[in-house]
């Protein structure tokens, strides 16, 4: 987007996004280890209807965790899940403290569903770590 239009179009901070007529909300998406009780959260975007941007921000300073989910689709491209791209998700309200939290649909073939949904392993996780300069 041209820096000219940006304030017209684009309103944004660390939380949400508008684009035009396009609507995103940030999130933390959990893959799961299988060999503890933890997890490894990505920081991902995701694209909204302008209806749960709405929603969001009424409950921004409350507890949504009661809430159902809400459709949306993945907005980034994550380097460890080239065909993960505009991946569908349902999208989580959580508490005021913390940030909502997408889950791929178990139909999903894509190697995050899979993964967010089996689990990764002590060697993929050092993997993850190692490509994005953690470890």
């Amino acid at each position: 987007m041209p820096a000219s239009d940006r304030s017209k179009r684009a309103k944004f901070d660390t939380d949400l996004c508008r684009l035009g007529d396009r609507y995103f909300i940030r999130c933390i998406l959990y893959v799961p280890f299988n060999f503890g009780d933890d997890a490894f959260g990505w920081g991902v975007w995701a694209e909204v209807s302008a209806e749960t941007f709405s929603r969001y921000r009424k409950m921004f300073n409350k507890d949504g965790s009661n809430e159902p989910s809400h459709a949306g689709r993945l907005a980034n491209a994550l380097k460890f899940y080239p065909d993960a791209n505009e991946e569908a998700v349902t999208v989580k309200f959580k508490n005021a403290a913390s940030r909502p939290t997408p889950e791929t649909l178990a139909a999903s073939a894509s190697s995050l569903a899979i993964e967010q949904h089996n689990g990764i392993d002590l060697a993929r996780y050092h993997d993850i770590l190692r490509g994005i300069g953690a470890l």
